[in-house]
């Protein structure tokens, strides 16, 4: 093992002195059969190109801890446009960070030019920070050691260089990975501000990899969590679907608690956590439930667990409603839209989520419907199955509901040929269950008929 020390200059010409660690071949278990075959090929034409370029971050992370990773990522001294010419196959994306897409079917491999921090004398077309020090540009080029210094966690800060087949491993990255620790690079709280969801990375890296989040980069988070409310609505939407959907969703949502990071997500779930034992069970329920799923090689929606997260909420302003003499459907329905209205504040929820969420919630009341001779008809609803896993989830919460779980499964067991007899729009047509899953239907265009000759004036 190659260990040396470079040296880099911030805006100020102070000296930073970073250890960099190259572990050779035959000292690191990375081997070739385990990366992407078409990352291998970004990798081999950049490099016959004359470029440096090599793997980065979390594929390099994962495979070295013999984790399957699902994206590959490359970093290059390549220009956005050069590799952009390089490959037929690949389109330009990004302003914050200008980056390539190579596409090659489903599979996408993100290519990134190396980037160094970004300086006073930069342009503000190339990089640029907020009142606060968040980044909103940063398209300053430079080499590996400075691309390095500005990734977040140590353990990202990982290359596999294809010309020797070596890990460089910068800022102590390679011991932090020997020792499951998760480490900003810089200070934590300059970190932060740079960009607020890297509280929320140290959180999905965390429970993800069972990792410790280091006491230096962890002390900030609780006092800077109000930060992510700068972040837009829809860039947390994103960063919920990752933590929540990566098999360890009952930590991620303990270790966000624990460190106040739940509350600018789901401020109004956070309130009824903080004081309602039954919601708290639900929540953590819904979580271990998306978790069995994921390790069942079962498909997962979101709309169910957020769903079942603002439920709480839900169900305390419906009441509020009902104190005032409003019946309990259009109680309901004023109480989803209040509800809605508040979380789209913090995190947006699309309309393919948040229409399929309202009617899970109104099926609640239909279900309850036990002596209804309309029944049976509930069985070929399009939102059916999820309803009823609902009920179920609320009555392993501890919630009373007179034993309609019970009813609706009986039902089914004597009417097995009604049950899902008509799929929801966002059915998964791989998704047995037929509960959870996508799938959007897409109009195809009839084909044109090029010989057709244009009707002729009488």
């Amino acid at each position: 093992m190659i260990k040396s020390v470079i040296r880099l200059f911030g805006k100020k010409k102070a000296r930073t002195d970073v250890q960099l660690t190259i572990v050779p071949r035959d000292e690191h278990s990375i081997s070739r059969n385990n990366l992407s075959e078409n990352a291998l090929k970004v990798l081999y034409r950049l490099n016959k190109a004359g470029h440096q370029a090599l793997l980065v971050g979390g594929g390099v992370r994962d495979t070295l801890l013999g984790l399957h990773p699902k994206d590959f990522d490359v970093a290059t001294d390549a220009t956005p446009e050069q590799v952009n010419q390089l490959f037929r196959n690949s389109r330009l994306i990004g302003r914050r960070f200008k980056l390539v897409h190579v596409v090659f079917g489903r599979d996408v491999i993100e290519v990134a030019t190396f980037r160094a921090p970004p300086t006073e004398e930069h342009s503000n077309k190339i990089a640029a920070k907020g009142d606060q020090g968040m980044i909103l540009r940063d398209n300053v080029y430079g080499n590996k050691d400075e691309d390095a210094v500005r990734r977040d966690f140590t353990i990202n800060a990982l290359y596999y260089d294809i010309a020797d087949y070596s890990v460089h491993a910068y800022a102590g990255g390679w011991d932090d990975l020997q020792n499951r620790r998760l480490r900003l690079i810089g200070d934590p709280e300059t970190r932060y501000r740079e960009d607020p969801v890297r509280m929320l990375r140290a959180i999905r890296f965390a429970a993800k990899l069972d990792f410790t989040i280091e006491a230096h980069t962890a002390e900030p988070i609780p006092v800077m969590a109000p930060l992510l409310t700068q972040i837009p609505s829809a860039r947390l939407f994103e960063e919920i679907l990752k933590l929540f959907l990566h098999g360890k969703a009952l930590d991620t949502l303990r270790l966000l608690r624990e460190y106040q990071l739940f509350g600018p997500l789901f401020p109004a779930t956070e309130q009824c956590l903080g004081d309602d034992a039954l919601a708290l069970t639900m929540a953590e329920n819904t979580m271990r439930n998306t978790d069995e799923r994921i390790h069942a090689g079962k498909s997962v929606t979101p709309y169910f667990f957020l769903a079942a997260l603002l439920w709480p909420p839900l169900v305390r302003i419906q009441k509020e409603f009902e104190a005032k003499g409003m019946a309990p459907h259009p109680a309901l329905q004023k109480a989803a839209d209040r509800v809605l209205a508040q979380q789209i504040q913090s995190t947006a929820i699309p309309k393919r989520f948040s229409i399929p969420m309202r009617e899970i919630w109104e099926m609640q009341l239909r279900l309850a419907r036990t002596q209804s001779r309309k029944a049976e008809d509930l069985l070929t609803h399009p939102r059916f199955r999820a309803a009823y896993d609902f009920v179920l989830l609320r009555e392993q919460s501890g919630e009373n509901l007179n034993g309609i779980g019970g009813f609706w499964t009986r039902l089914q067991q004597e009417h097995p040929d009604l049950v899902q007899s008509r799929p929801p729009r966002d059915f998964d047509r791989n998704n047995e269950s037929g509960d959870q899953g996508e799938f959007k239907k897409r109009r195809r265009r009839a084909p044109r008929n090029r010989n057709r000759r244009p009707p002729q004036a009488n």
